[in-house]
């Protein structure tokens, strides 16, 4: 008898997110799903390790398709609430998988690690499992509130790469596969293997800066170039055009440099 997979859905915009529930529904009848979110909304805690310290493990009921799936949240960030469940729901044996989305708002260029929706994958993937973290284009407004989304396309490029990672030992030095879907995108929008842009997505803008300004102040927005956007990144394929960006991301930060032109560099 095949032993079912055992998959871990996270995600940063909590429990009660309406992506989170899509997420679930498209892994559902790929294994064994437990659903460990935040309590609350936790945009932009990056891989933070915060949360109260005398948070535990909530069950919550988490219904879909008349199915009762096991469901907890924590009154952590989502780093933390993976963390904490491998120390109590996985201690003895990880799962096969991490699935962290459907986040509200894609997660482009070197604002990534801002992403609690990134986070959570990574500190899944610091303990060994393979990690998606899926993203779906919305306005900005949506980031902090559960506007009305329709899900199906990042649903299906979401159970589309989990069978992929399920199904075979995933690429060294890939530890999180970053999925952005467009908000034009439909189940044929061709998927793009993209390098992370090293330039931000987002910015953050005061109008009149001064010693008085307020960090509420400050107002989020999209402001590219596209002509000036660089070929294979991220950030081209999302905006120019208009593909489902599929980025590896690995843990190890180091920079790719040559060592030895870089000792090179130091000694001078």
């Amino acid at each position: 008898m095949l032993r079912l997979a055992e998959i871990l859905v996270t995600n940063d915009d909590g429990i009660f997110s309406p992506g989170l529930r899509a997420a679930v529904e498209a892994v559902l009848d790929l294994g064994e799903v437990v659903v460990v979110a935040p309590r609350r909304q936790q945009t932009s805690m990056g891989r933070s390790l915060q949360g109260n310290p005398e948070a535990a493990l909530m069950p919550v009921p988490f219904e879909i398709r008349g199915m009762s799936v096991r469901a907890y949240h924590c009154e952590c960030s989502p780093a933390m609430a993976v963390k904490h469940s491998m120390r109590v729901l996985y201690n003895e044996k990880k799962p096969d998988l991490v699935v962290s989305g459907i986040n509200y708002g894609e997660n482009l260029g070197i604002n990534i690690s801002t992403s609690g929706t990134i986070g959570a994958a990574l500190e899944g993937a610091s303990h060994g499992v393979p990690a998606l973290a899926v993203s779906k284009q919305t306005d900005i407004e949506s980031h902090r509130e559960y506007t009305e989304q329709n899900w199906n396309v990042a649903a299906y490029f979401l159970k589309h790469f989990s069978k992929i990672l399920l199904s075979g030992k995933i690429p060294l030095d890939v530890d999180v596969l970053k999925i952005d879907i467009p908000e034009t995108a439909n189940e044929r929008t061709p998927w793009r293997l993209t390098r992370l842009a090293h330039q931000p997505y987002y910015s953050s803008v005061l109008s009149r800066p001064s010693l008085k300004s307020r960090i509420s102040d400050a107002k989020t927005t999209i402001d590219l170039c596209p002509s000036s956007l660089v070929s294979g990144t991220d950030i081209h394929a999302f905006t120019n055009q208009q593909a489902v960006s599929v980025t590896p991301l690995s843990l190890d930060l180091t920079s790719r440099i040559n060592f030895e032109e870089m000792c090179r560099f130091l000694e001078e």
